[in-house]
């Protein structure tokens, strides 16, 4: 179980959202088998949708985050709910590539610097909303700030951090993000700016035993902050073995008819987590009869 905790400063003009997705994380690596610098990508990106999932109004709302790059990575997709719960999927789960030039993980190589950051929110209405940005770095941070800068125009600070051990195990994975609120001003944003000048990594703050309230705390250290919430966050699948059943029906009269007729059993995998659904012949001509 990961956790999430959401504050605001005791003037009204800050919000803040600190994780600790390090087993939110872990499950990923263990669902995908990804190299070191996959982990590192996607578990960033699981943080950041982590956060903006339940940021979120309605508790059926959902918002999905996709990062297309030019990288070797190829695209990684995000889904999570108003809670904070995500589950995630990425098309190439192993790269190897050198270090960046500070000897980290490359996840901007790795991702690439040309492409887009995609999000969908899907609030219940007829449409979902959605908006897209260049990326900047492939970093998955900083495109998520300049996501909220060009289009929901929030000045947002966003930091994210995934650290993996030799071994690929996932040793410490988090992120926080700050916004400022509408009524915040330039002795705001400076102040802000002062908190955060020194900050140590997130991955440095969780390894070193920090829990998200002390991480948010040191991020917002010239304010004083209010505790709104703190919740358990997981990673989590809604696939069924009814979705999957009417993804076989929407496939049409013959192509079912060709799967029946030359398939003893249909295996299908979901691509989010580690659920294989089997179905037999006699299932999909049963099929055949509502499609």
């Amino acid at each position: 179980m990961g956790k999430l905790i959401r504050c605001i400063t005791d003037d009204g003009l800050v919000m803040a959202t600190a994780v600790d997705t390090t087993d939110i994380v872990a499950r990923a690596e263990n669902i995908h088998g990804t190299s070191a610098v996959v982990t590192a990508a996607l578990g960033r990106l699981l943080t950041a949708g982590s956060m903006m999932g339940n940021m979120l109004k309605g508790k059926d709302d959902t918002i999905t985050l996709k990062v297309a790059g030019d990288g070797p990575v190829g695209s990684l997709i995000v889904v999570s709910d108003f809670n904070g719960d995500v589950r995630g999927y990425v098309q190439n789960p192993v790269v190897e590539i050198p270090l960046n030039a500070k000897g980290k993980l490359d996840v901007g190589g790795a991702v690439g610097k040309n492409g887009l950051l995609y999000v969908l929110k899907d609030l219940g209405l007829k449409e979902p909303f959605s908006g897209s940005v260049p990326l900047v770095s492939g970093e998955i941070a900083e495109d998520i700030t300049s996501y909220y800068a060009l289009s929901e125009q929030i000045p947002t600070v966003c930091a994210l951090g995934v650290l993996v051990n030799p071994d690929l195990s996932v040793r410490a994975a988090g992120g926080y993000i700050i916004q400022l609120l509408p009524a915040a001003g330039e002795d705001t944003i400076e102040k802000l700016e002062k908190s955060i000048s020194d900050i140590k990594a997130v991955t440095t703050m969780l390894d070193g035993g920090m829990t998200p309230e002390q991480i948010i705390k040191t991020a917002l250290k010239e304010f004083n902050v209010e505790v709104l919430y703190e919740q358990g966050i997981y990673y989590k699948c809604n696939c069924s073995r009814e979705r999957v059943a009417k993804a076989l029906i929407s496939l049409g009269k013959e192509e079912l008819t060709s799967m029946a007729e030359e398939l003893p059993q249909i295996s299908v995998n979901c691509h989010f987590c580690d659920k294989v659904y089997n179905f037999d012949r006699q299932e999909i001509k049963n099929f055949l009869k509502n499609s």
